[in-house]
């Protein structure tokens, strides 16, 4: 065994490689589990957009009030907006990302080993590419399903367009705009997104070690095998410090790609027209509209996520 397999070994008890997992199960599994924790969060993630689109002379300030706005208007399907769409694209997009994910982690941990960096600064780093090169593969299949989405989170909000479907929705702007028309936004996606995967799975990756040092673990746990219950708490709170850390770095970046996708065909505004219109409206600090939203989604998403995953990946380990 290599040094760098050695050292992903340090925590064997409570990481499982991708290469003693059964993928087909893994898939399979996991595309239900997911849809799950999809179906409890994602109305965060409408109320986020609508904060993000939102012109001064909206009504709706908080979340509080975009959310008393939608169930008076569409009651409990209106938080769905757009849901049919994600689940159809999340599930590719969603193998894209994994596959690459835990593939280029270990190749990771071992181009980093020969620089003797502390567990947790080989953790950040090993992760922290991992999580930016799925990201970027993963752009392709998850942007169009984000510019479809989000344009039926916010129809007839704020004076957007209404629609009939995802379907109508990519008619449209294909018309409009072409093909290009659904990757509007794609680099500020890339820009957003990436380095967003990159810093909540090096914060979760490096942040594991640190509690587990703290709890008195070092970074051998094979002597002494924590319990499942102190693997989860310990799992959970590196989901919660990982999304605090990512939402408070990429939520401006977030907001301006938000409003690129879902304006409407006849305004196309530049990237540097909804900087200033941003800042016409609310100052620097309307680069950070949906910020509690945004803030509680990546925290609780990339915690639930991050619990199913590693669950998944215990169910999933190959009988010997």
């Amino acid at each position: 065994m290599d040094a760098s397999s050695s050292r992903m070994q340090t925590f064997g008890q409570t990481e499982i490689n991708w290469d003693k997992l059964d993928k087909t199960k893994f898939y399979v599994v996991g595309a239900g589990i997911f849809t799950g924790v999809t179906v409890a969060l994602y109305p965060v993630s409408v109320v986020k957009t609508r904060l993000q689109v939102a012109t001064k002379d909206t009504v709706d300030k908080n979340a509080f009030s975009v959310i008393r706005g939608i169930l008076k208007t569409d009651g409990v399907p209106g938080l769905y907006r757009g849901f049919g769409t994600v689940i159809t694209g999340a599930i590719p997009a969603r193998v894209i990302f994994l596959s690459v994910l835990e593939t280029t982690k270990l190749a990771a941990f071992r181009t980093v080993e020969p620089f003797k960096f502390s567990e947790p600064t080989q953790a950040a780093i090993a992760n922290g590419l991992a999580g930016m090169t799925a990201s970027l593969l993963a752009q392709g299949v998850f942007v169009p399903i984000d510019v479809i989405s989000q344009k039926l989170m916010v129809q007839g909000y704020s004076g957007h367009a209404k629609y009939n479907g995802g379907l109508d929705v990519a008619r449209k702007v294909i018309k409009s705009d072409g093909i290009r028309g659904l990757y509007r936004g794609f680099g500020l996606s890339v820009m957003t997104y990436s380095p967003s995967s990159a810093v909540w799975w090096a914060s979760y990756g490096s942040s594991q070690r640190v509690i587990w040092r703290f709890l008195g673990h070092g970074t051998d746990l094979k002597e002494i095998a924590p319990s499942t219950w102190t693997i989860v708490s310990v799992q959970a709170a590196g989901g919660i410090i990982a999304g605090a850390t990512a939402s408070c770095i990429t939520t401006p970046l977030d907001t301006i790609k938000t409003r690129l996708q879902v304006m409407g065909h006849e305004k196309r505004p530049s990237t540097r027209q909804v900087v200033k219109n941003l800042i016409a409206d609310d100052g620097w600090k309307g680069f950070y509209r949906g910020l509690g939203p945004r803030f509680f989604s990546m925290s609780a998403w990339g915690t639930s996520m991050i619990l199913a995953y590693e669950y998944l990946k215990r169910l999933c380990v190959k009988d010997d």
